[in-house]
């Protein structure tokens, strides 16, 4: 089964965090649902490079990282990934959003988190920020 790295970006500003909505994909289990914003890193590419890259790519913004959150492993019915996300924070210049590859944001609070529909890979990561949040 394929596996595939990946990084996510847990961006907090004003107390609410950047949740970004997937479009209609090939894989009907993770598409119109919300996510944490990121993507693959590619081979040799360390995790935070990664991670600054695709939020530069995906929603044009660029970010400060504050620490790693938590690494979660996930088994999809045709891939597995591993996610490592990071707290983060938007830099002083960076405030328009620019969407690439999402159809939707939302800034959410803590508690409102599970309002929306999450990419199964996701919602471990909902879980562990309710608590801490």
């Amino acid at each position: 089964m394929k596996h595939i790295e990946v990084v996510a970006a847990i961006i907090v500003r004003g107390g609410k965090i950047l949740c970004v909505k997937r479009g209609r994909g090939v894989y009907e289990y993770v598409s119109l649902k919300y996510e944490f914003p990121g993507g693959k890193v590619e081979e040799g590419e360390k995790e935070e490079d990664a991670l600054r890259r695709e939020i530069r790519e995906e929603l044009k913004l660029e970010i400060e990282i504050n620490r790693h959150f938590m690494t979660v492993n996930h088994l999809y019915p045709d891939f597995e990934i591993t996610l490592h996300s990071y707290l983060c924070t938007l830099r002083e210049d960076s405030f328009e959003i620019a969407l690439t590859e999402h159809i939707d944001y939302k800034w959410l609070e803590g508690k409102e988190l599970f309002s929306v529909e999450w990419a199964p890979a996701d919602v471990a990561i909902c879980q562990s920020l309710m608590q801490q949040l």
